[in-house]
């Protein structure tokens, strides 16, 4: 691991990078502990805002450029903006289970699902993460692929029990 191709990097990338790993951590933690408590409420205002600037901050990086500078993974930025807009509108609503779904959406696309992208061959954090190796990021990227469609079919799954 090195930091040197991130530290070289565009101030937009390393901006999108210092607000996207307190994100993931930080996200982690707020789904695995109870919610609804003042810690939660504070938390996750914080973890918004990280968000709101790692889907703002990716409008400035263009290192995938299919049209006029933009790509796929821009919808993604676009979709984390407007989940964030409607996990906070449901929050205050008390629609809780909305707002869960939301916040899962957020999480395991905007941050799990498009991290897993990061790791192609090539790009920044592959670099930074496996110093370039070829089929690492590979395995790594397939990985979280896979658990993301298990935890999908699961919550799918769930979802058609209970109507």
């Amino acid at each position: 691991m090195t930091l040197e191709p991130l530290l070289d990097a565009p101030i937009a990338i390393q901006i999108h990078v210092a607000a996207v790993i307190p994100a993931a951590l930080l996200g982690t933690y707020l789904l695995v502990r109870p919610k609804g408590t003042p810690r939660h409420r504070l938390l996750g205002k914080i973890w918004l805002a990280l968000m709101v600037i790692t889907a703002l901050s990716s409008f400035f990086i263009h290192q995938i450029n299919m049209f006029y500078g933009f790509s796929p993974i821009h919808l993604i930025s676009t979709y984390v903006l407007f989940g964030c807009w409607g996990a906070i509108v449901n929050a205050r609503k008390h629609n809780i289970e909305v707002h869960k779904r939301i916040v899962r959406g957020l999480y395991f696309g905007g941050i799990v699902g498009a991290g897993a992208f990061t790791l192609i061959p090539g790009r920044i954090m592959d670099k930074v993460a496996f110093d370039g190796d070829e089929i690492t990021p590979l395995l790594v990227a397939a990985g979280i692929g896979f658990a993301l469609l298990w935890l999908m079919s699961k919550e799918i799954w769930r979802r058609r029990r209970l109507s």
